[in-house]
C-alpha cells in the first residue's frame, strides 16, 4: 500500500497513513471520468427549453393572398418558419437529457479520479481541520499558508466549523465522504480529506 503524510491544521506532519491501492492506486482510466462527469452534467440539465411550432403560434389561419395572379410565391399562412413571428422550425422542447450508467461504471470512473488526484500529488491529508471556532479570515488563511488556490474539501460529518468558515471562499467546497464526485474532483484542483473522511471513502468503495 501507499503511505501519505498526515498532517494537524499547522501543517505539522503527525503521523503516515497507508492508502488502499484499489482506490488510490487503480489504473486511470479517462474515458470512464470523462463518461461520469457527461452523466453528471446532463443530470443537472433542467430540459425545459421550448419553442413553438407554425402549429402552436397564434394567428395566421387565413391565408394571406390568393394562390395566383399577384406574382408573388404562393404562400398559406403567415406563421410559417420564414415569416417575423412564424413557427420554429427543429426548435427545442422539453425532454430529459440524463441517461444511464451502469453502477460499476460510476465506481470505477471514481477511484479513476481518486486515484488521478493521489499520482498528481494533489490529496492532502489532515488528522483534523477543525479550527476550533468560525473564521472564514482563519480558514482562508490556512489555505493560503498550504498554496491551495482551489480545494475540495472532506469532512466526516457536518462540521460547522468547517463548512462555515469555507462556504464564502471562493473556488472552495466542502462534502461529506458520501458527496465526493468525480465532477468535484475535476473542477477543484486539491483534495483536502481529514484521516476519519479517508477511512469512510475506502469502506464505501471497497
Amino acid at each position: 500500500m501507499a503511505k501519505i503524510a498526515v498532517f494537524d491544521i499547522d501543517k505539522k506532519q503527525v503521523s503516515e497513513r497507508e492508502m488502499q491501492d484499489a482506490i488510490f492506486q487503480t489504473e486511470v482510466k479517462g474515458h470512464l471520468i470523462h463518461d461520469m462527469v457527461r452523466y453528471q452534467l446532463a443530470a443537472r440539465r433542467q430540459g425545459t427549453a421550448s419553442t413553438k411550432t407554425r402549429s402552436e403560434v397564434a394567428g395566421g389561419g387565413k391565408k394571406p393572398y390568393r394562390q395566383k395572379g399577384t406574382g408573388n410565391a404562393r404562400q398559406g399562412c403567415v406563421r410559417a418558419p420564414h415569416y417575423v413571428g412564424g413557427g420554429v422550425a427543429f426548435g427545442s422542447h422539453p425532454r430529459d437529457f440524463s441517461f444511464k450508467l451502469n453502477r460499476k461504471v460510476k465506481k470505477l470512473a471514481l477511484k479513476s479520479a481518486l486515484s488521478l488526484k493521489f499520482k498528481e500529488d494533489q490529496v492532502l491529508v489532515f488528522s483534523s481541520l477543525d479550527q476550533g471556532k468560525i473564521s472564514t479570515k482563519d480558514f482562508s488563511g490556512f489555505l493560503n499558508r498550504l498554496g491551495v488556490g482551489s480545494a475540495l474539501i472532506v469532512v466526516p460529518d457536518d462540521n460547522p466549523n468547517v463548512v462555515l468558515s469555507a462556504r464564502n471562499i471562493p473556488l472552495i467546497k466542502v462534502v461529506r465522504p458520501e458527496g465526493v464526485n468525480v465532477f468535484d474532483l475535476m473542477k477543484y484542483k486539491n483534495v483536502l480529506i481529514t484521516e476519519d473522511a479517508v477511512s469512510q471513502l475506502e469502506g464505501a468503495l471497497s
